[in-house]
């Protein structure tokens, strides 16, 4: 099984945030990309890659794997990706536990996965196949959903069985874990406690809008990590190693650089206690 290495605590990389992420850089221990915004780029997208790769470990995250569709992931896709983890010594990849495509349509949005015994090992199946071929650690994450598909298994018994059937690793996302137990009436706790917690090497960190008036709550990616989501991490630490933290931030950009290395400090502070 690869092992991934411990990172520290990181940021996404937005073109927004590369002035601050340039300034700061001290404070920050690694950066996460979007995989597709630099897998068939032009040359000089590539080298500005490159270029931040000699100051910073970088993960690409990806979003249009699609590994939960009926077709296995695009051979042309996979030899870019691999090209790609190679080429800027990536510690690990990273996508989504979901399907983002059918044969004839890209759906541009991550649709959950029927929850089911056969589907899970499928999955867990093909994921061991796309490690393989990269060559690299893979980490699969699970993501916010606002439809929840009823199935036999809970969303943590399903990711459960994924993991039985790969040697992969997971990207657990607190933010979509908090967003998806406060929507769907479940306890994040016992989540924590039916997934394979020593399997987690990486967390995303991000804040939400929270409604409180019968609308589900949302994973926007715009607004500060809030106090349940530090709870949940803290939780986490105390049950199992954490390689990696990673604060994400899409939109709202604060003007105050210190808001976001705030919360990478914060993050970087609670791996310390990791058991």
């Amino acid at each position: 099984m690869f092992e991934p290495r411990e990172l520290g605590s990181g940021l996404g990389y937005r073109a927004e945030l590369a002035e601050m992420i340039d300034q700061h850089a001290d404070r920050i221990d690694w950066l996460e990309v979007i995989t597709e915004h630099f897998l068939f780029a032009p040359a000089d997208r590539r080298e500005r890659l490159r270029a931040l790769a000699t100051r910073f470990p970088i993960v690409p995250h990806g979003v249009e794997m699609s590994i939960g569709s009926d077709r296995e992931v695009d051979g042309v896709y996979l030899e870019a990706l691999a090209a790609l983890v190679a080429e800027i010594d990536a510690p690990w990849f990273s996508d989504h536990l979901c399907f983002t495509r059918t044969d004839q349509v890209a759906l541009g949005v991550l649709v959950p996965l029927p929850r089911t015994r056969q589907a899970a090992r499928r999955l867990g199946r093909r994921a061991q196949r796309v490690q393989d071929a990269v060559g690299a650690p893979f980490l699969l994450e699970n993501i916010t959903y606002y439809v929840d598909l009823a199935g036999p298994l809970s969303e943590a018994q399903f990711i459960a069985e994924v993991m039985e059937n790969c040697e992969c690793h997971l990207l657990l996302d607190l933010t979509n874990l908090d967003i998806n137990a406060r929507n769907h009436d479940f306890d994040p706790l016992e989540f924590l406690g039916t997934i394979p917690v020593e399997r987690v090497a990486q967390v995303h960190l991000a804040g939400g809008e929270d409604n409180d008036d019968g609308e589900p709550s949302l994973d926007t990616h715009g607004e500060p990590v809030p106090p349940r989501v530090w709870e949940l991490l803290a939780e986490l630490v105390g049950r199992t190693t954490v390689r990696a933290t990673l604060v994400e931030r899409d939109r709202n950009f604060p003007d105050d650089p210190y808001e976001l290395l705030a919360e990478i400090d914060r993050a970087r502070t609670l791996l310390a206690g990791s058991v």
